[in-house]
């Protein structure tokens, strides 16, 4: 799936770690040779998307890229590659639901379309208040309890579509 890059009349002309976060990057940092600072660049961005609304916006790519000594490119090409950081502004609880062999074949398929009924909506969008987002994603490396979903940081695993839909009855 084509990631989305959120409009630019919603990104932000600038960004900066809060305080507490300034300080957690610095503990982040620290953790590598200074010849491996680039090596941050994940849980840069992971606290990024936290302390920003769950999304990562261009100037905080940009900012990471700085902190990092790094061409802005590179700092791009992670965020748009892994499907975990959002590039977009996302619903509160963001729904993955991983489409590869092992979960199709343990109905994933099933999952999708139920949250779609569900909620109301296409893979790739947002309700209209904002709560719930749906992506398929590929593996998420719980192959073994087929099929997952992941809701935010939390996986739910051995679904079927009652349970997932009383997943979502409680979410809501």
């Amino acid at each position: 799936m084509k990631k989305r890059i959120a409009h630019t009349s919603i990104q932000p002309d600038k960004f900066w770690f809060s305080d507490e976060n300034s300080q957690e990057v610095a503990r982040i940092l620290a953790k590598y040779p200074a010849s491996c600072k680039r090596s941050a660049v994940l849980p840069l961005l992971h606290l990024v998307q936290k302390q920003h609304e769950n999304w990562i916006p261009i100037a905080a790519m940009d900012h990471v890229a700085q902190l990092l000594g790094l061409p802005a490119i590179k700092v791009y090409e992670v965020a748009s590659f892994y499907s975990m950081f959002n590039t977009a502004p996302v619903g509160k609880h963001t729904i993955r639901v991983c489409r590869t062999t092992p979960c199709w074949l343990k109905g994933s398929d099933c999952l999708t379309e139920a949250a779609k009924r569900e909620l109301g909506i296409k893979v790739g969008h947002t309700t209209d208040d904002n709560k719930f987002s749906l992506d398929e994603v590929e593996c998420l490396g719980a192959c073994v309890n087929a099929p997952v979903v992941q809701i935010n940081d939390d996986y739910f695993e051995n679904l079927d579509e009652k349970s997932f839909l009383d997943l979502l009855s409680r979410l809501k």
